[in-house]
């Protein structure tokens, strides 16, 4: 089995320092994260890891830059051609980027070939926004005597503590950052200790652009140290990637304070087939998509209701699907499935797999460890039927390559399975009729609902309903989390 190439590991510059105030400096104690190789299990880079009062310098950089510095007092069109830079700086570093992601957490190297090209578009796409967002609106006083002219700015919200989970960090990295810069905010970049390699690439590219010192501060730490940015009385808002569990303790504590935060959690999401559609092109479409990230998707499609008539046939042609889909090395142009991104997320799907067994689910494909792996943490990629949507494996985010499927009995009762649960990320209505995907759509609970596959659209929106989060990223909704809101009243 291929190993990290040697250039992904040689050209991340300073894995042994934290990027804060527009320099490299060293860690405040010796502490250092291991990041194993998950195709491996050998390690693939050392990095420092953040303490508090790493996390407190980091802050105050930050905020001295806000307060102080040049970046809040640009213009949007000065600040945008920083945020071009970047996407330039990004594509110049593609291999590096796509070699780093898929020996930090196993991506497949044909899906993660093109993770910087979708960062780079994440920074283009806010530098536009510079001359066509309305940055101030005139209005008409009609409540203020003596008023003759009212406006309401969007000004940014100040420092920011961007919180990026293992699984997309360059990505997610880009759809946080971009929008909070381009507003006139000043971050800190908290990268997860499994997956550091992408944030220490966007400072080194920080530095080689020229921004402005404590515009971008990046940090890696682990839960302790983490919390310590989000309880921070400098920082004005968090932005969130990650499980649920997390984000209500960040929540709770940006409401103790009343910090503004974002929060994008965990997913359960339904994929409901209609009686029209054909399930062997469902099977397909949910197949093709279920193995991306290795199954390591908050909105992936892991709850499939089809009518009780059609649940044989539905199962058969998923699970062939899913017997097909080779899991191996995932440097492998041919592999379409890697491991899982660390031990215990392996030791946690395997958990839930038994837990479907007990339970009374069917189990009609994978469910083991692939038997020519000797190493990794692989799993098959695993289908359960005969799913009741009161069982643990249909209502708690697995985080791997497990579906189950429920037999329904009308659209309706599908409805409202679909609706049955906590979370509320994502959905997809298999039809031939347009019109009728609309229309169900509109009655699903879920902040993005896809036509005949998995779907999502960060240059739209994406967020979720009820347990799985607040507010929106990606699109001007992505903008206006980074902006606070003010009235001016002239007389």
């Amino acid at each position: 089995m291929a190993s990290a190439p040697t250039s992904a590991r040689v050209l991340i510059q300073r894995p042994d320092s934290f990027f804060i105030d527009g320099e490299w400096v060293k860690p405040s104690t010796d502490s250092k994260i291991k990041v194993v190789n998950p195709s491996t299990e050998e390690p693939f880079l050392w990095v420092a890891e953040a303490q508090e009062a790493d996390i407190d310098r980091a802050v105050l950089a930050a905020r001295s830059a806000f307060d102080h510095g040049s970046w809040p007092r640009l213009s949007h069109a000065e600040r945008a051609e920083y945020l071009r830079a970047f996407a330039r700086k990004l594509e110049e570093r593609s291999e590096l980027l796509s070699g780093v992601w898929t020996s930090e957490i196993g991506v497949v190297r044909q899906l993660a070939d093109g993770v910087a090209s979708g960062a780079a578009h994440a920074f283009n796409y806010y530098a536009a926004l510079a001359t066509t967002f309305a940055w101030q609106e005139e209005h008409q006083p009609l409540h203020s005597p003596g008023a003759t002219k009212g406006y309401l700015v969007r000004e940014p919200v100040g420092v920011v503590g961007a919180i990026i989970p293992w699984n997309g960090a360059l990505g997610l990295i880009g759809w946080k950052v971009a929008p909070a810069l381009l507003a006139g905010c000043t971050v800190v970049l908290k990268s997860s200790p499994e997956s550091p390699g992408s944030a220490l690439v966007v400072a080194e590219i920080a530095a080689e652009i020229g921004l402005p010192k404590g515009v971008l501060n990046v940090v890696t730490a682990d839960r302790d140290a983490s919390e310590a940015l989000v309880r921070n009385p400098h920082v004005d808002k968090i932005t969130f990637t990650g499980s649920t569990a997390a984000g209500k303790r960040i929540g709770s504590i940006c409401g103790g304070r009343i910090a503004r935060c974002t929060l994008e959690l965990g997913g359960k999401s339904a994929g409901v087939i209609m009686d029209d559609y054909d399930v062997e092109s469902a099977a397909k479409s949910i197949s093709s998509t279920a193995r991306i990230l290795n199954g390591q998707v908050c909105s992936s499609l892991t709850r499939i209701l089809v009518s009780r008539h059609r649940h044989d046939a539905f199962v058969d042609a998923l699970s062939a699907e899913f017997d097909k889909i080779r899991v191996g090395d995932p440097f492998d142009i041919n592999t379409e499935l890697g491991p899982l991104a660390m031990q215990r997320q392996r030791d946690r799907v395997e958990d839930y797999i038994a837990k479907g067994k007990v339970e009374g689910a069917k189990l009609a494909a994978g469910g083991g460890r692939p038997a020519h792996l000797n190493r990794g943490y692989f799993v098959e990629p695993t289908v359960f039927a005969a799913v009741d949507n009161n069982m643990a494996i249909a209502r708690e985010e697995i985080f791997g390559p497990v579906i189950s499927v429920i037999p329904t009995d009308s659209e309706a009762e599908a409805i409202d399975i679909a609706n049955d649960s906590p979370f509320g990320l994502n959905a997809s209505v298999f039809t031939n009729d347009a019109q009728r995907a609309f229309d169900v759509a509109r009655q699903l609970r879920s902040g993005t609902v896809g036509h005949n596959a998995w779907r999502t659209d960060f240059s739209i929106a994406f967020g979720g309903f009820k347990q799985s989060g607040i507010g929106r990223e990606g699109g001007v909704e992505g903008l206006l989390p980074f902006l606070e809101s003010k009235t001016v009243i002239l007389s």
